[in-house]
């Protein structure tokens, strides 16, 4: 995924699968890490612990703490990376643990 250009993509095999498509990094001072990681675990619905039990559909975690997931496009989050619905829904789906995610500035 792209953080400065708000896009993210699915590859494999160096051929786009899904994508581009638009995404909210973390704010200022809860920044979404950069570099090269590997899907850790997925959850339908995770609720975050840190937040008030607050929904996190399809959620994909990367990096400890963070992940894709169902969230608004209007608003940053703490470090996630927000997706509309049907975009969370198909990383999701395509995504398996041990999968490589690259994050560029």
């Amino acid at each position: 995924m792209d953080l400065s250009a708000h896009r993210a993509w699915l590859v494999r095999d160096g051929k786009v699968l899904y994508g581009p498509v638009s995404m909210l990094p973390g704010r200022k001072g809860h920044a979404t890490p950069t570099g090269t990681f590997h899907v850790t675990s997925k959850e339908k619905l995770h609720r975050s612990r840190e937040f008030d039990n607050a929904p996190m559909p399809n959620s994909v975690f990367f990096y400890p703490g963070d992940a894709f997931h169902t969230g608004s496009l209007k608003t940053y989050s703490h470090g996630c990376v927000h997706l509309s619905a049907t975009s969370s829904l198909r990383f999701f789906t395509t995504l398996h643990v041990g999968d490589v995610v690259q994050v560029v500035p």
